[in-house]
């Protein structure tokens, strides 16, 4: 084998890819019953979406993004994140002018740069959630409350909620010049040094043990709220009480990228170890602005398909995904063949998954591929059956065996698989 997928690339072969799938289809239910819709985004934007929106202190944008120039001259990003782009494209189609909020989700690769470790790829997969054109606790609520949903349908019963304020345009700038204070006076290399002048905050979520240690006396932002942010907070917290949906105070969980206000969470999972961040996300309620639309309050969190994958492997969460084959044919000679091949597209248009043994295989080979392919029913139609106008239908579990006319296989095959 010559070539292989990319260093860090993440991909999903069967049978684990069934349980990818299935993950995502419980998602896109959970959030069609709370009323968002599906919205297809583009893979690569325009660089300066994600220096001007996610923030060029960043490690994403700073040290991490796939950036290229094109055959036109354009600097153009692989999106490292969503946000940015699905706030660019509901102001570009005008969603923002209808119903507020915009409620949008959406799906697929992302791409970053980084060094790749089991649960870390430098293309893995997230869930995208926004909510967008409100700034109404019970909205914020609402997005946390989707996405515990969505990880107890799984079965996950490890996931802990981190919550967080992170304040607003009042009272972050008294908490950042108090925090660049204290920041200063500890011994950090130069580049976290520079990051203590653009965005303390992001100097909080260095995740350096030698770090971390200066950092245990640093002030905390849910001391500096002002009483609108203290009472926002407060009622997102009442609100998920009220839903029963248990939560961790996590003071100093400011999230990696810049735009995020006020409500800031992670969904954690203490079987995952390093990276055991398995989900999250927060308000952005300047992100808007930041990228020459007007004011648009938003909230919304990214949930990594990867990790979920992991999480639930490390429980011992096996998912129910529909089978692949429920009936498995098996045609001896080449009339008998081409009646199957007519018969397996009846059972599919009635709702059957159906199979077939191909390249004229013999009874014995064509039941070992029956076996195989997880079917619980094979269809045996030799050239006696034929001229019969019946079928054998086999139970692969007990071995049973009976006869069935032709023209009745499909109901009575309906009815089994049910």
């Amino acid at each position: 084998m010559t070539f292989q997928a990319p260093k860090g690339v993440k991909e999903y072969v069967p049978p684990q890819a069934s349980t990818f799938s299935a993950i995502r289809g419980a998602f896109a239910e959970t959030a069609r019953r709370a009323g968002y819709s599906y919205l297809e985004t583009a893979v690569f934007e325009d660089t300066q979406l994600f220096a001007r929106g996610v923030g060029e202190s960043t490690d994403v944008v700073s040290k991490e993004m796939y950036t290229f120039t094109d055959r036109g001259g354009r600097s153009l990003t692989l999106r490292p994140e969503f946000t940015a782009g699905v706030l660019r494209a509901v102001l570009e189609y005008g969603l923002h002018r209808g119903q507020l909020p915009v409620k949008v989700w959406t799906d697929g690769p992302v791409f970053r740069a980084e060094a790749p470790q089991e649960g870390r790829y430098r293309q893995f997969y997230q869930l995208d959630l926004e909510a967008i054109g409100s700034e109404d606790p019970a909205v914020d609520a609402e997005t946390i409350a989707l996405a515990w949903s969505w990880y107890t349908s799984l079965g996950l019963t490890q996931v802990r909620l981190l919550l967080n304020s992170l304040g607003c345009a009042e009272c972050r700038p008294v908490y950042r010049a108090r925090l660049q204070e204290f920041l200063r006076g500890l011994d950090l290399d130069e580049a976290t040094r520079a990051r203590i002048e653009i965005n303390p905050l992001r100097v909080l979520d260095d995740r350096r043990p030698e770090v971390r240690k200066q950092l245990e006396d640093a002030p905390l932002i849910g001391d500096h709220l002002c009483p609108g942010c203290d009472a926002y907070h407060d009622r997102v917290k009442q609100l998920l009480a009220d839903l029963g949906i248990p939560w961790e105070d996590q003071p100093r969980l400011v999230r990696g990228l810049d735009y995020y206000t006020r409500t800031t969470f992670e969904f954690d999972h203490p079987l995952l170890g390093a990276q055991s961040g398995i989900g999250g996300g927060g308000r952005y309620d300047g992100l808007s602005e930041a990228i020459g639309g007007p004011r648009l309050p938003g909230i919304g969190f990214g949930l990594g398909l990867d990790r979920t994958v992991i999480a639930l492997e490390r429980e011992g969460v096996s998912l129910d995904v529909p089978a692949r084959c429920e009936v498995y044919g098996v045609a001896l000679g080449d009339e008998a063949a081409r009646a199957m091949f007519k018969l397996l597209s009846e059972l599919r248009a009635a709702g059957v998954a159906a199979d077939m043994a191909f390249g004229g295989k013999g009874l014995k080979g064509a039941m070992k591929g029956a076996d195989r392919s997880g079917a619980r029913f094979a269809l045996i139609l030799g050239e006696r059956d034929l001229a019969a106008g019946a079928v054998q239908v086999k139970d692969l579990a007990t071995a049973e065996q009976s006869e069935v006319p032709l023209g009745q296989v499909v109901d009575v095959l309906k009815e089994k698989v049910q």
